[in-house]
């Protein structure tokens, strides 16, 4: 290898990717002009960008929207007409009755009704005001409670239901009554003449009016309310209403321990059932519930 070979390979070695002097000025070239199209092409993006100048109605609408607080105060008028039944079922419950969704019984399926019916009207008002199982509190609406009731009959009517639409409470009526005493007062001999009648009667009369009401009344009402919903098709667990078979050893325990497996709550059931009922009234809805059994 002679020694001029050595040195051109050496020289290549050591250059450049750049040559020739027409090699250099296209490097330079393009070394300012591709920044030069950089530059204006993100000026062109950033100009073109649909945003609300400022000043304008939209650019106002989207800071309101962007502080707009979290929780907002919706004011309804009370004094509004009460809604018709059917009215209440289209707009709130025929999501879900209609087609029969996540379980709820279908509108005018006799076969799917005829068991809910049988709980009577008061158990399915309360399932309606409460909510049970994927249905929410009113079926996620905000009605007055009759609005409910009226519902509950439009539906239950549809598949044979015979209840009366819940009347609306009369705002006078507790006038008179009101007045009743007043008159009584006003006569001076009246007075006299109550206290010499309700004084020599005896208190045994009214403890067992008392009794009665409780066994009876009280038990009826807030078994109803409370326990009916699950006792009726014995959800979780629960003992059906007057089956003798899953009542029996529950009966043996006594109505003292029954009575206290509500108060304190016992599996799936909350203490009391879930209703704001007195240990009494607990008591005389268990009794009921037995004797239902026996």
């Amino acid at each position: 290898m002679s020694a001029n070979d050595h040195t051109t390979a050496h020289d290549d070695a050591h250059s450049g990717p750049i040559k020739t002097p027409k090699q250099l000025l296209t490097v330079v070239f393009l070394s300012f002009v591709i920044p030069v199209f950089a530059i204006i092409g993100l000026v062109y993006y950033v100009s073109s960008a649909d945003k609300p100048m400022a000043g304008t109605d939209d650019g106002g609408r989207a800071v309101a929207q962007r502080i707009q607080k979290v929780g907002m105060v919706e004011i309804r008028d009370a004094n509004r007409p009460l809604r018709a039944g059917e009215e209440v079922y289209k707009a709130q419950c025929v999501a879900c009755h209609a087609a029969g969704a996540a379980g709820a019984p279908k509108f005018g399926d006799t076969s799917a009704w005829a068991a809910r019916i049988t709980t009577g009207y008061e158990a399915l008002l309360t399932s309606a005001l409460k909510g049970k199982g994927a249905m929410g509190a009113q079926g996620g609406g905000d009605y007055q409670d009759i609005e409910i009731g009226r519902a509950v009959v439009y539906l239950t009517a549809s598949a044979g239901g015979k209840f009366a639409e819940p009347a609306v409470p009369a705002v006078g009526d507790a006038a008179p009554a009101a007045a009743a005493p007043a008159a009584a007062v006003a006569t001076p001999a009246a007075p006299a003449v109550v206290v010499a009648a309700v004084a020599p009667q005896p208190a045994a009369p009214a403890t067992a009016v008392k009794v009665t009401q409780a066994d009876s009344g009280a038990g009826e009402a807030l078994y109803k309310q409370a326990c009916a919903a699950c006792h009726v098709a014995g959800v979780a667990g629960s003992p059906k209403f007057g089956d003798k078979a899953a009542w029996a050893p529950r009966i043996q325990t006594g109505i003292d321990a029954l009575t206290a497996s509500v108060i304190k709550g016992k599996g799936a059931m909350p203490p009391k059932g879930g209703s704001a009922g007195s240990d009494a009234d607990i008591r005389s809805a268990v009794v009921y519930m037995v004797d239902a059994a026996k």
